[in-house]
């Protein structure tokens, strides 16, 4: 399967619009917003578990990375209520599951190879910071190296945002809404811009609270999933 897989162009996903689609485990459900695969994916998805849901044990063999939108995930590392941000491995191995149900926003196949670096960060332990060149606008770091910087970003009411992201740029709007070339983002709707791109966009009346990745579309490597035709790459 291929969605959204050229990442030199700008792609959207109004991921609240879609339906849901089963997985391969019972009670496990999917909105997809990108995917180069099958079931061995790089992939970028919406999932949600039903209550008392899981999927069997299994290794990420290229990483996964996930924020906690809704209720509360569970795996052999503890209870994850929403807000938790994850990071998970390249080689790490869990049973993710949720006796309460819970929805989550999470990547696959999108590590360095070599990572080992597992992030836990629970919705409590962080604060937000003023950013001085970028006025209206409180950042929650997440995650930061040599690929990608990821983090929550605050946009107050009516907040003009012009913003060039070098190696490219997504956004996952989690409360408020904004508006992009004209088209308006709300709740669960996707952005990914690509690299070189700039962000033109603007607040909504209530302010927008989303998600951010960038840097990230520099690695985009499509050779690297297991059985894969060789692509074109961004670096």
């Amino acid at each position: 399967m291929e969605l959204n897989a050229d990442f030199n162009q700008r792609a959207v996903v109004h991921a609240a619009q879609l339906d849901w689609i089963p997985s391969p485990m019972p009670g496990v459900e999917r909105r997809m917003l990108d995917r180069v695969g099958d079931e061995v994916a790089r992939a970028t998805s919406i999932v949600r578990y039903a209550p008392n849901s899981s999927f069997s044990p299994h290794v990420h063999t290229g990483g996964e990375e996930f924020l906690v939108l809704e209720g509360v995930f569970q795996d052999e590392q503890g209870d994850f209520p929403a807000g938790s941000y994850i990071r998970n491995p390249p080689e790490s191995k869990h049973q993710p599951g949720s006796e309460l149900g819970c929805t989550i926003f999470v990547k696959l196949w999108q590590f360095d190879l070599q990572d080992r670096t597992h992030v836990h960060i629970a919705p409590y332990n962080r604060s937000q910071q003023n950013i001085p060149e970028r006025s209206g606008v409180l950042q929650t770091p997440l995650f930061q190296d040599d690929r990608e910087s990821v983090r929550l970003e605050r946009w107050q009411p009516g907040t003009i945002i012009d913003y060039q992201a070098s190696g490219g740029l997504e956004l996952l709007v989690l409360e408020g809404q904004f508006i992009e070339q004209g088209e308006t983002f709300t709740q669960y709707s996707w952005l990914r811009l690509p690299i070189g791109a700039t962000l033109s966009a603007q607040a909504g009346s209530t302010g927008c609270y989303c998600w951010v990745k960038e840097g990230h579309l520099r690695y985009v490597d499509l050779d690297q999933l297991p059985g894969s035709v060789p692509k074109t790459r961004n670096h």
